[in-house]
């Protein structure tokens, strides 16, 4: 899928940013990552990695399951 917008950050569903965010939050808090709101400049980007990539392979593996029917774990 090519994003042809100046900005790759944008949500492809804008109606699911909140729960995105939530779903962040409960990822840093899990990983024992002190995230706040608003600016977080002072996190490494071993931290900050962490939780991205925390999120992406939930989100495959949830997907997986989907695409196999089975319930999630």
């Amino acid at each position: 899928m090519t994003n042809n917008n100046s900005s790759s950050n944008r949500s492809v569903v804008p109606q699911a940013k909140e729960a995105l965010n939530k779903f962040k939050y409960e990822v840093a808090s899990e990983l024992g990552v002190n995230l706040k709101q608003g600016y977080n400049g002072d996190l490494t980007s071993a931290q900050a990695g962490s939780i991205g990539g925390e999120m992406v392979k939930r989100m495959i593996a949830s997907q997986e399951q989907a695409m196999s029917g089975q319930q999630p774990q």
